[in-house]
């Protein structure tokens, strides 16, 4: 079909596979209807300067299986928000729409159904799933380009309400006491690109009323319950059979022993990898003394190194008691495997600190102890709330402009 338009000498040629009621040129936005005789008159210019479309008349994309081909595009507006919504048909004369707001993508089809939404209920009821209320407005169709099979409305307004199930929606609109029912879905900017081929899409911004969350919380908390309760078990599976082992007990003498290296008997360590606890006391009194320790693999020769101070200090100054430090420490070596080893013990004090004569030191393999599984725990809780958090700000955001928002403050 060819149509010219008369008010700037341009023709338009589209073939479609429906018969024209309203033509709309693309280039000034004159309205043309067909008269009695079948020839299009023109009526009407769109005033509006709102005509910025990623797409044109006649561009095709591959959506839903097929080739579809954009016949007409509306602009619309309600109060100070707009959208575009681009009409598709195929070769079978299946139509699609296309609704796009601030660089956010909706697939519609025109559904069968119809429902009763006069009264604005809150629910709306489709194939057993609930779709909540976003909100109703008043449409109008403030610009148009290319080809229709129905009348446009001139001046009049088309109720819209909305019901929304993300990343799905059911949209109303009413016109001349004619309802008319449309399914939406989310559709991403990669699929859009994919389909329309070299064409500059605008960017994306903002929150759409049914942009899927990066997060579901349900199922983010469904996992985190299985991994934590997989890790309780296999940590029980792991250590319930594998006894505690004490392998180094003593009380070393500085007047033998300080600053000079103490040689442990060798020790087999069978069963999981387990923390080595280190326990270390020595009656230090307003000084300090240190123990150097290392672990020696002997079937490896790898060799792990930990240092620990004591100190303990007190007095009283400015009519107040005060403490600080202690004479005993406790500190681990992580994750032990099993093998054959031996300790490097090294005590040293304060060279001033002749009162103090020994140092106690107590090195268990396998000490029970579910640190490691609770900080993972905890973890997973703390992540947990921080997810919700986006996602609680992500559907405030998306409920802004709603008049049934459930994110007031």
């Amino acid at each position: 079909m060819k149509i010219p338009c008369y008010d700037c000498n341009t023709e338009t040629e589209l073939e479609v596979g429906f018969e024209v009621i309203n033509f709309v040129c693309p280039k000034c936005h004159s309205l043309y209807a067909r008269d009695d005789e079948g020839k299009f008159r023109r009526k009407n210019k769109y005033k509006s300067e709102e005509n910025d479309a990623p797409l044109a008349i006649g561009d095709i994309g591959f959506l839903k299986g097929s080739n579809y081909k954009v016949t007409g595009i509306l602009f619309k507006s309600a109060q100070s928000y707009k959208w575009t919504e681009f009409i598709l048909q195929n070769d079978k004369k299946e139509f699609i729409y296309l609704s796009l707001s601030q660089g956010h993508w909706i697939l519609l089809t025109e559904m069968e159904e119809t429902f009763n939404v006069k009264s604005h209920p809150l629910v709306l009821e489709h194939d057993g799933k609930d779709y909540d209320i976003y909100d109703y407005s008043n449409t109008q169709i403030i610009n148009a380009e290319g080809f229709f099979d129905f009348e446009l409305p001139q001046n009049t307004i088309i109720h819209v309400v909305e019901y929304i199930r993300p990343p799905y929606m059911i949209s109303i609109e009413s016109l001349h006491k004619v309802d008319t029912a449309f399914y939406g879905e989310y559709i991403k900017k990669e699929d859009i690109r994919k389909a329309f081929k070299k064409v500059f899409l605008p960017y994306k911004f903002g929150v759409n009323i049914i942009q899927p969350s990066m997060f579901d919380l349900r199922n983010t908390a469904i996992i985190f319950c299985f991994i934590a309760l997989l890790i309780i078990i296999s940590n029980w599976l792991i250590y319930r059979d594998q006894p505690e082992q004490n392998v180094f007990s003593k009380s070393i003498r500085f007047s033998e022993f300080d600053n000079k290296e103490i040689t442990s008997e060798a020790f087999v360590l069978k069963g999981g990898s387990a923390p080595m606890t280190i326990k270390v006391s020595s009656d230090v009194d307003n000084s300090w003394a240190n123990l150097n320790i290392a672990l020696i693999n002997e079937d490896n020769g790898d060799e792990i190194y930990a240092n620990k101070d004591i100190e303990y200090y007190h007095g009283y100054s400015e009519g107040e008691s005060w403490i600080e430090g202690s004479q005993s420490e406790k500190f681990n070596i992580c994750g032990v495997k099993a093998g054959k080893y031996h300790l490097l013990i090294t005590p040293m004090k304060a060279p001033e600190d002749v009162n103090n004569a020994e140092m106690r030191v107590n090195v268990i393999w396998n000490q029970s102890s579910s640190r490691n599984v609770w900080l993972v725990i905890i973890g997973m809780v703390a992540i947990y709330f921080i997810i919700r958090f986006f996602k609680m700000s992500f559907e405030r955001d998306r409920w802004a402009d709603s008049s049934y928002s459930r994110y007031q403050d």
